[in-house]
């Protein structure tokens, strides 16, 4: 699962300690997965049964011990198959990762909640691995102006910075020059402003927040679409353009690759966070929040 570093301009533990919350959210996701799944595993079939008899057949429930209650055991909805308790604990862990992304101990963002609903946001922390670095729409803070960026998707590799088109699959778009693109359907067109406007805008102002730290990571844009295929004669200097035909190959590109957290990266995202605009407020209390998934089944 791909972590999320920044959601828009909300306030994120990531921002507070770049090189202790990446391992640590993998270490604790690792832990609590095996913890569930082996309680999944273990269920005891005859209280299943039991509860079989109380209950309507088609809800099932599951065992699961509390942090401050081990010795107490309480029913939650129990998926059926792996794959559905899968998704079940991907479910949770995104509303965690959320929390992470708009709060620190001190500090909280004011965030709409619709965000629990992007299925794109989902789709990119769900999907791909958690040596992924996602800052999904972060607003840069530079010479005290607020500036919009692309979705920029930082693996041990590089980084990408992304510019999605998606639209009804009847359209196809027609790669144009930097200006204007077309966007076509049923031989009727509109001209469309170029996402490669967007993309260089957030290309050189990573570029120039590692040129100033003398940090050299590669970096990458793309224009990206599941959705809709995308005719063009040649892709731009250092630019991958994705359709759908593309798609599936980019996807298992970044599905499979293995390589653990690198220096470099860490690093790089830091100075963007560093330059990365955050509006929050104080806590009305400060309550030190435990650093385990300790309610995740309630998350």
């Amino acid at each position: 699962m791909a972590q999320l570093i920044k959601l828009f301009d909300y306030i994120s533990r990531y921002e507070w300690n770049m090189y202790r919350y990446p391992t640590q959210f993998i270490r604790l996701k690792n832990e609590q997965w095996k913890n569930i799944y082996e309680r999944w595993q273990e269920r005891d079939s005859m209280k299943m049964k039991q509860l079989e008899k109380k209950e309507p057949k088609s809800k099932f429930h599951w065992f699961s011990r509390t942090k401050e209650k081990e010795s107490q055991e309480h029913l939650i909805d129990f998926p059926q198959t792996k794959q559905q308790l899968i998704q079940s604990f991907l479910d949770r862990l995104f509303r965690l990762q959320v929390t992470w992304a708009t709060s620190t101990i001190s500090d909280i963002s004011l965030f709409d909640e619709r965000i629990y609903n992007d299925k794109k946001l989902k789709y990119f922390l769900q999907r791909f691995p958690d040596n992924y670095f996602l800052l999904y729409y972060p607003v840069f803070a530079i010479k005290s102006a607020p500036i919009d960026g692309e979705i920029i998707f930082i693996s041990p590799l590089g980084i990408e910075i992304i510019h999605l088109l998606e639209t009804d699959s009847a359209y196809f778009y027609v790669a144009g020059d930097d200006r204007f693109w077309v966007k076509e359907r049923n031989r009727k067109q509109e001209h469309i402003l170029s996402p490669l406007i967007p993309l260089k805008r957030t290309e050189q102002i990573i570029k120039s927040i590692l040129k100033l730290a003398g940090v050299d990571f590669p970096i990458q844009k793309v224009v990206l679409s599941e959705t809709n295929h995308i005719v063009c004669q040649a892709e731009p200097y250092q630019t991958r353009i994705i359709g759908k035909s593309d798609y599936p190959k980019w996807f298992e590109e970044k599905r499979h690759l293995s390589a653990p957290l690198k220096s470099q990266q860490l690093k790089a995202t830091e100075l963007i966070l560093k330059h990365c605009q955050s509006i929050s407020i104080k806590r009305p209390e400060w309550e030190e929040e435990s650093d385990a998934f300790t309610s995740i089944d309630e998350v």
